[in-house]
């Protein structure tokens, strides 16, 4: 990936595959310390690089001429930080180079390399991350060149593919369901029953979604006070069937062993609604509504049982997606590799095109008055008898050094066409 003297990517650190969540608790680099963190990669010697410190990892990116130096002295510093010891830093963390780097960034970014693939989380923690090794003056302008390509590769990840579309969780798939039955989200109610956990935890995805208006309503005394606090609107529980008519959305979630809504207090809402659908989510275990709910025509009843399958689907679904979505990652790898190859052959290109016209006006400077056949035989002639000279004279030397080096290819094109290499002793 790299040419001779640049800078080569790596990657160091430790996630959810490679570690314990013992050991990712004490790696965690809260943000206050990243201006600490990074003196010491300075002093390490390292002047691009970020660190990415998430619930699922600890890593450090970056680049530079010796990676492998830098990779030692990182897993030493995370040792000392984390007050472990240096076996276990080294049998619990791992370090990737080149293209492998590479491409673990752009997978990370892309969020195939999460816990949950697909979340979205994790680009947002990429970016600050981004934009705290920014303020620290962590930036060059090859580092940026891949932060850049790796946030193209995740919005690809996520337009091209269907690796973030499908549920995963409970309350994903709730909101999914919520979304197909509703559309737009914004012009829907929500009711809450109960105070169950699952209840509020489904409410935030619903909200995420667009979800603008809720009221919560229970059996319980507290539930009035946990609306307040939650910022909800809240209805008595003897207005229950008031409130599931008015609602697009009931969310029950008080799990008492006894049914909070049958089949009459639904037929009674859905008549004072005409009829406009209503999606009943059950989060109460045991249930909190009768299944005979499903009978009134426009109440569309799921259960635990039946997200969890949606869920299930969404899991399988993103798998798939995910091959497709590697395939996306190892062509951005490619093509960055390329346009880094490019850019190093720039000042070859540039030399090159240099000797041509220096040629080309030679040739109409000594030979005004040449026709256009004779000039181009003459400019052919002057291109080629240098060069011809000196291959013949690296056949008989029998020097086979041509690299790739940019410095070294311009160079050689000099040496090939201009007559003052050999005054200048290149």
């Amino acid at each position: 990936m790299s040419e001779s003297g640049d800078v080569r990517a790596f990657v160091v650190g430790a996630d959810h595959r490679s570690s314990t969540a013992l050991l990712r608790d004490r790696l965690f680099v809260d943000e206050s310390l990243m201006p600490q963190v990074f003196a010491r990669l300075r002093a390490a010697g390292l002047e691009q690089g970020l660190v990415l410190s998430t619930c699922d990892r600890t890593e450090v990116h970056g680049m530079h001429v010796s990676p492998e130096a830098i990779v030692a002295q990182v897993r030493a510093d995370l040792a000392a930080m984390g007050n472990v010891g240096s076996e276990e830093i080294a049998d619990q963390t791992y370090a990737l180079y080149d293209e492998a780097a590479l491409r673990h960034l752009f997978a990370v970014a892309g969020s195939l390399e999460s816990q949950v693939v697909g979340e979205p989380q994790v680009l947002g923690q990429v970016k600050a991350a981004h934009r705290q090794a920014s303020g620290c003056g962590m930036m060059g302008a090859a580092f940026e060149s891949a932060m850049q390509a790796a946030y193209a590769t995740a919005k690809r990840v996520r337009t091209e593919t269907e690796v973030g579309r499908r549920p995963v969780s409970i309350a994903s798939a709730a909101a999914l369901v919520a979304h197909e039955l509703h559309g737009d989200l914004a012009r829907c109610t929500a009711l809450i029953i109960g105070l169950g956990d699952i209840g509020e935890l489904i409410h935030e995805y619903l909200r995420t979604a667009g979800l603008q208006r809720c009221t919560m309503t229970g059996p319980a005394q507290r539930t009035e006070i946990q609306a307040r606090r939650t910022g909800l609107t809240f209805t008595p529980f003897d207005a229950l069937e008031e409130a599931v008519a008015g609602a697009d959305i009931v969310i029950s979630a008080v799990g008492t062993g006894r049914r909070v809504l049958d089949e009459e207090v639904v037929s009674q809402a859905l008549r004072r609604r005409r009829r406009r659908p209503v999606l009943l989510l059950d989060g109460g275990v045991p249930g909190d509504i009768d299944p005979a709910v499903e009978a009134c025509d426009g109440a569309y009843l799921y259960t635990l049982d039946d997200l969890e399958q949606v869920a299930m689907k969404g899991r399988a679904e993103r798998r798939e997606a995910a091959e497709e979505a590697w395939a996306i990652v190892d062509e951005a790898v490619a093509a960055w590799r390329r346009g880094r190859m490019e850019r190093g052959a720039t000042p070859a290109v540039v030399a090159l095109r240099g000797e041509f016209e220096a040629a080309r006006a030679r040739v109409l400077r000594e030979h005004p008055n040449a026709d256009a056949a004779r000039a181009t035989e003459l400019l052919v002639n002057q291109l080629l008898h240098r060069p011809t000279s000196v291959l013949r004279g690296l056949v008989t030397e029998r020097d086979a050094a041509v690299e790739s080096d940019p410095e070294r290819l311009k160079r050689l094109i000099q040496h090939l066409f201009s007559e003052q290499a050999d005054k200048d002793g290149t």
